[in-house]
């Protein structure tokens, strides 16, 4: 799995942009590139966690989950990976200072794993041009 360029900035831009509470979605995928990030309606953000209403959540297809760590510290918590076993593939977490080196991916068992940054052509800038 990958993740295009421009949606790992986006992630790293909304964390830093809510701090100090937490930014929380799901994960979406073309293939084998992670691409959007979902908003769940409903979702709660404190300085300690964010909670997902994931009965709120579109009726699409994720990969995984995304949320930030205001700390810094890019570790998932029990609660993390009790999310983790439950939605998905792929989970980001991403944590202050917010650049192309304070995230981490995790499997679904919490174990880090490669998730390669990759250059994506989006179809929408395909159809604006």
């Amino acid at each position: 799995m990958k993740i295009a360029k421009e949606t790992l900035l986006f992630i790293l831009e909304v964390s830093k942009s809510s701090a100090p509470l937490e930014f929380a979605g799901m994960l979406s995928a073309e293939g084998d590139i992670i691409t959007d990030v979902v908003i769940v309606p409903g979702t709660e953000s404190s300085d300690e966690s964010a909670v997902m209403q994931l009965f709120m959540l579109p009726n699409i297809h994720t990969v995984g989950t995304v949320h930030s760590h205001p700390t810094g510290d890019t570790h998932p918590s029990t609660e993390d990976l009790e999310l983790f076993d439950r939605k998905g593939q792929y989970h980001i977490i991403v944590g202050a200072p917010y650049d192309l080196s304070s995230w981490t991916c995790y499997n679904n068992k919490g174990e880090p794993v490669r998730l390669a940054v990759v250059d994506y052509k989006f179809k929408e800038d395909e159809e604006n041009w």
